[in-house]
């Protein structure tokens, strides 16, 4: 059938702008007791409001998802990585301290998505 105007499948707007709205909620629940909560326990059980945080990083696809590496090395060292997305390209050490420990390595990439999260709003605004 041809219409005289053309069609638009108006699903990634919707998505587009319900992320919009949900990024906008989460960023409204970041507070000072919720990071302390992450530091204290990155993997153990969370009150709701960090889990639907940590909902919210866990989803979508691989690329530019946040990863930790652990360093061949003597001692214990571990330092983001930012994935491509693509198949047969390498990770993107992301700046920033190297921990000490995997806890201390997962609450550091967690900052880092927060400080995304934030940065994503910015970029809505403009």
């Amino acid at each position: 059938m041809n219409y005289p105007f053309p069609i638009e499948d108006r699903q990634n707007l919707y998505f587009a702008k319900f992320d919009e709205r949900l990024r906008k909620k989460l960023n409204a629940s970041i507070n000072d007791a919720l990071i302390a909560e992450h530091r204290e326990k990155p993997l153990g059980q969370h009150s709701d409001a960090l889990d639907r945080l940590l909902n919210y990083f866990r989803r979508g696809g691989l690329a530019n998802k946040l990863g930790i590496l652990r360093e061949a090395c003597a001692e214990e060292r571990y330092r983001i990585v930012r994935f491509p997305g693509e198949r047969g390209k390498p990770c993107e050490i992301v700046d920033g301290p190297v921990s000490q420990s995997l806890q201390e390595a997962y609450h550091a990439a967690f900052l880092q998505r927060i400080e995304d999260l934030r940065a994503s709003l910015a970029g809505d605004e403009a």
